[in-house]
C-alpha cells in the first residue's frame, strides 16, 4: 500500500490515535466526536444538545442513537439528568476525547472538585429557633374597618321627634316617582310566534358550535326577527346554523351580536317564489247510458248495450271482421297448393 499525506496548515483537528483506531466505535461515532472536538471555543461552550451537532452531519434517527450509545459505552459521553429549581428536568452532556470513568467525568464537570449532590442545599444562616406553642388570642381586635356595619349611635328624644316629623312629611307629600322600567322587548306577532321562538333557540345554541358566538337572552331576542326571516324563506334550521357558524374570522369574533347581525342581513337568501298549483285536468263527461238493443247477428237471440251507434254486438262484429279478412286468403293459398301439387 502506498501512502501520501500532506500536513494541513489551517482548519484542521488533532485526532488521537485512540479515537481513530478504536475498534468498537463506528465511523459515525468517530466523526461526531471529532466534529464536536473541532468546534470553535465560542460555539463549543454554547448550550446545544449533541443531537443538534449530529443533525448538521446528517446523523438522525437510528444512526444517531447507535453512535451515541457507542460513545457512552466506551466512556467518551456522560449524561446527567437533574431536576431544576422550578421542577423542570435538565439533561447535561459531557463529551471528551479521552475515556473517563463516571467519577472522573463528575470531577471534570464540577471543574476538578467533587460535584454536590443535587438534593443538598446550603443550610440556613443562624441556629434553629424555638417554636411558639399556644392557642389563638382571647381578645379580638375589632377595628372600624373590619366591622360589617357602623356602630349604633345614641338616640336622643329630639332626634326621635325630628325623625317622626320627617316620616309624616314624606307620607303627606307626593308619591315618589317609580324607577324607570327597563326597555321592553317587543312581543312577537301571533302569526310568527313559532318562527321567532325557533330562531331564538337557534341563536342561543350557537355557543355550542363556537364559544365566540355566545349570546344572552336579550341579545338573542333582538336578532330573532332577522333569523326568523330566514325560516320564513324556506331555510331549514340546520342550514341556518351552518350559515351562521361556518367561515368564522381567523382572529376570532370580537362582537357576537354585530357579527351575527351582519351575516343575517348580508347573506339573507332570496324569497321563495309562490308557484300556483296546476289546475286539475278536465275530464270529458261520460256519455249517457243507453238501453239494451237486440243484436240481428247469427245465433240465438241476444241483446247488448251500445255505446254509440252500433247495430251488432262485439262478438258478431269480431266474427264478421275475421271472415272478411282471412277467408279470401285461405282460399287463395289452397289454390296455390293444388297447383304446386299438380305441377310436381
Amino acid at each position: 500500500m502506498l501512502r501520501h499525506a500532506i500536513a494541513p496548515v489551517r482548519r484542521y483537528t488533532k485526532a488521537s490515535h485512540d479515537v481513530v483506531r478504536h475498534s468498537r466505535l463506528n465511523s459515525d461515532a468517530k466523526v461526531l466526536l471529532l466534529y464536536v472536538q473541532g468546534l470553535p471555543e465560542a460555539e463549543s461552550t454554547a448550550p446545544k444538545p449533541l443531537s443538534e451537532h449530529a443533525a448538521r452531519l446528517g446523523l438522525k434517527g437510528r444512526a444517531y442513537q447507535k453512535a451515541k450509545q457507542l460513545l457512552t459505552d466506551c466512556g467518551y459521553l456522560h449524561e446527567w439528568r437533574e431536576q431544576g429549581a422550578r421542577g423542570r428536568w435538565v439533561t447535561e452532556q459531557l463529551l471528551t476525547n479521552v475515556t473517563l470513568t463516571r467519577e472522573e467525568a463528575t470531577r471534570a464537570r464540577g471543574g476538578g472538585a467533587d460535584a454536590d449532590v443535587p438534593s443538598e442545599r446550603p443550610p440556613t444562616v443562624g441556629g434553629p429557633g424555638e417554636r411558639t406553642v399556644g392557642d389563638s388570642p382571647r381578645t379580638e381586635d375589632l377595628g372600624e374597618k373590619n366591622l360589617p356595619h357602623p356602630p349604633p349611635e345614641d338616640r336622643t328624644p329630639d332626634a326621635d321627634e325630628a325623625a317622626t316629623e320627617a316620616i309624616a312629611a314624606i307620607g303627606e307629600g307626593p308619591e315618589p316617582e317609580s324607577a324607570p322600567e327597563p326597555e321592553s322587548v317587543p312581543a312577537p306577532a301571533p302569526g310568527t310566534a313559532p318562527e321567532l321562538a325557533e330562531a331564538q333557540g337557534v341563536l342561543l345554541s350557537l355557543r355550542h358550535a363556537h364559544r365566540d358566538l355566545l349570546l344572552g337572552v336579550r341579545e338573542a331576542r333582538l336578532l330573532a326577527d332577522a333569523a326568523a326571516e330566514w325560516l320564513r324563506r324556506g331555510v331549514s334550521v340546520p342550514d341556518l346554523r351552518r350559515a351562521l357558524t361556518s367561515g368564522l374570522p381567523a382572529g376570532g369574533v370580537r362582537s357576537a351580536v354585530g357579527f351575527l347581525r351582519h351575516r343575517l342581513i348580508e347573506k339573507l337568501p332570496a324569497a321563495r317564489c309562490q308557484v300556483a298549483p296546476a289546475p286539475p285536468p278536465e275530464w270529458a263527461a261520460a256519455p249517457a247510458r243507453r238501453g239494451l238493443v237486440t243484436c240481428p247477428g247469427p245465433g240465438n237471440e241476444h241483446v247488448f248495450r251500445p255505446r254509440y251507434d252500433e247495430t251488432h254486438c262485439l262478438r258478431c262484429r269480431t266474427a264478421a271482421a275475421f271472415e272478411a279478412t282471412f277467408q279470401p286468403l285461405s282460399e287463395e293459398w289452397g289454390t296455390r297448393v293444388q297447383e304446386c301439387a299438380a305441377g310436381a
